[in-house]
């Protein structure tokens, strides 16, 4: 699914112009960086947790020249299902 798909979910469901949708999905995923900047955390109760991870330096293998290369530390996003996401899929 798209970015576009989801608007188009969003503003037929919520009632909206395409355009309010957008802004809204737009305001809706700042709202979850920003979270994630400053708690490290956000949750959707039954829907599911976002959560910052801190991923350890550690060395790999380039895989065209197959020298050995340092992949440096960095913070990533993941995200945990919760209970009615995954009874919603099943």
């Amino acid at each position: 699914m798209s970015k576009q798909d989801l608007v188009e979910i969003i503003a037929t469901k919520a009632g909206l112009t395409k355009a309010d949708a957008t802004r809204a999905l737009d305001a809706t995923l700042e709202g979850i960086t920003e979270g994630l900047k400053k708690k490290g955390k956000v949750t959707f109760v039954g829907f599911g947790t976002f959560s910052a991870k801190k991923r350890p330096a550690r060395n790999g293998i380039n895989p065209l020249t197959k020298q050995a290369i340092s992949i440096p530390a960095k913070t990533v996003a993941s995200f945990k299902a919760g209970s009615k996401l995954k009874d919603a899929l099943n």
